[in-house]
């Protein structure tokens, strides 16, 4: 990795990150299972992008309704 992407991704990293400030405890978990999703869906599928979509939605709805 050259300094501009390092660059960049750790500017990314900050902007996405201060976008979660608000968040409420439903919505944290709804984008946390959302990434969870889509990253058990590449895996399991190879990198197929029907699959880390679908993993993404079925996890963001499956966070979205777990209580604390």
């Amino acid at each position: 990795m050259n300094a501009w992407t390092k660059s960049a991704m750790a500017l990314l990293s900050l902007v996405v990150l201060g976008g979660c400030a608000g968040m409420t405890t439903q919505e944290r978990n709804a984008a946390i299972g959302a990434g969870a999703g889509a990253v058990a869906g590449s895996v399991l599928s190879g990198g197929q992008t029907g699959a880390t979509v679908g993993g993404a939605v079925v996890g963001g709805v499956v966070g979205s309704q777990v209580k604390k």
